[in-house]
């Protein structure tokens, strides 16, 4: 997709978001960080600009660290209500990094806590950061994470609610794999039984690939659960659910 120079300038300056992946995958971070976070001096530019030929997810940890050590935990604050997503997505991940330097005792509730704006933002980009900047964390503590997003899976808003089914994918998009849960998907439970008749399929396709993730190592287990949504809450929600579950094992 080619952006026109004009578009590419608002994006890189920071003076609006970008309205599709193309266009985020198209900023250029060093020179957005020169506009965004003129804190970071030349020497992180520089490091930005090294890092050009990365892969995004590998540009997104090395910038949320040089933003960190920019503006510390108190100037997130600031660069919170950013035009720009990638910025927004940036600071997600000087959150995860923060946490990554804080006293191990800290609960990653902490960090969840921090992040749930950015879960329930209204740009799509940075939802998507959001979840993958905190991934590494919940693998690590799988179990933790699971028992306090289960809170999340109840609550009024579908993107906080997305956010707790996406983040605990077994498999997941762009980021590690969670072998515990595509050995014991069970374990997903206490995220998954409030949202088996979501009304929201923004939420519903997330249930539905995450339960697909679990197929793929696990499939009676997904067939049997399955059949005990169908038959708890006869509903197209869980119809839809269920039929974007199982969508691997079709024919198996």
């Amino acid at each position: 997709m080619d952006i026109p120079s004009a578009r590419l300038a608002q994006l890189n300056s920071g003076q609006d978001a970008s309205s599709n992946l193309a266009e985020g995958l198209a900023v250029d971070f060093a020179v957005l960080m020169a506009a965004a976070v003129p804190q970071a001096g030349a020497v992180a530019l520089e490091k930005m600009r090294q890092a050009a030929g990365w892969g995004i997810s590998k540009r997104m940890v090395l910038a949320g660290e040089v933003v960190l050590d920019a503006v510390g935990r108190q100037g997130l604050v600031a660069l919170a209500g950013h035009r720009a997503d990638t910025v927004r997505g940036w600071i997600c991940y000087a959150l995860a990094h923060d946490h990554a330097l804080s006293d191990p005792a800290e609960p990653l509730e902490n960090l969840l806590d921090a992040v749930r704006a950015f879960a329930d933002d209204a740009h799509f980009g940075v939802r998507e950061w959001a979840w993958l900047a905190v991934r590494p964390h919940i693998a690590a503590q799988p179990q933790q994470a699971i028992t306090y997003l289960a809170g999340w899976a109840t609550a009024p808003y579908e993107r906080v609610r997305r956010f707790a089914s996406e983040s605990t994918r077994p498999r997941g998009v762009w980021c590690a794999h969670m072998n515990i849960l595509k050995e014991n998907p069970a374990l997903g439970l206490p995220v998954l039984e409030p949202l088996k008749a979501d009304p929201s399929k923004y939420v519903q396709d997330s249930v539905g690939n995450w339960l697909n993730d679990a197929a793929k190592s696990q499939p009676q287990w997904v067939r049997r659960l399955c059949q005990t949504w169908l038959a708890q809450s006869p509903c197209k929600a869980t119809e839809y659910i269920c039929k974007r579950a199982l969508r691997s094992l079709a024919g198996k």
